[in-house]
């Protein structure tokens, strides 16, 4: 998975089992390093998908196939031939990333997926806003003498772009989110 229009590219490359579109973009957060904190949706052959209870609320004529019902492998092409599709999150900020499917590996049987096998780059922080409102992020917080260098400091506390650890991404996507749903 790679996130759109930014430069040096943020990555992601996970193995996961079968699972709903709902669980894939559970893993898509936890791997990133994101809170789970805004809507999502897939685009997939044309078609959106995403959970309708959350969608639903206040975006009217939003129509989308049902994330949470909705078997990855229902979606896929049946050879192990590439494909790519599309993953929105937070449509405030408009995190765009395309998710390129590689295959299906046969599963070991002793190994608990999912897992996070390499990446590239740190997860921009949540409600930053968007490409442009990381890019400000990582401007400021390199040049101490930034007007907003001393803001995005207390804000994001000393923040590592170059850093990333795939174990501790695997270690995030087989602990899971918290249900935000039920929280509020």
């Amino acid at each position: 998975m790679t996130q759109l229009g930014i430069e040096p590219q943020i990555r992601r490359r996970n193995q996961v089992q079968e699972c709903t579109l709902d669980i894939l973009h559970e893993h898509i957060q936890t791997a990133m390093g994101w809170d789970n904190m805004h809507l999502y949706q897939f685009e997939i052959k044309g078609e959106r998908y995403g959970n309708p209870d959350l969608l639903d609320d206040g975006f009217g004529d939003f129509v989308c196939f049902d994330s949470t019902a909705t078997i990855l492998n229902q979606i896929l092409p049946r050879t192990d031939k590439r494909f790519s599709f599309k993953y929105e999150y937070d449509f405030g900020d408009g995190w765009k990333h395309e998710v390129l499917f590689e295959g299906q590996p046969p599963l070991e049987k002793n190994k608990k997926y999912p897992f996070c096998l390499e990446g590239e780059q740190a997860c921009p922080p949540e409600d930053i806003g968007g490409v442009w409102g990381y890019v400000d992020f990582l401007e400021a917080l390199a040049d101490s003498k930034h007007e907003r260098h001393e803001e995005f400091m207390e804000w994001g506390g000393p923040f590592e772009p170059n850093a990333f650890d795939p174990k501790q991404a695997t270690r995030e996507m087989k602990k899971g989110l918290p249900d935000w749903i039920v929280m509020r």
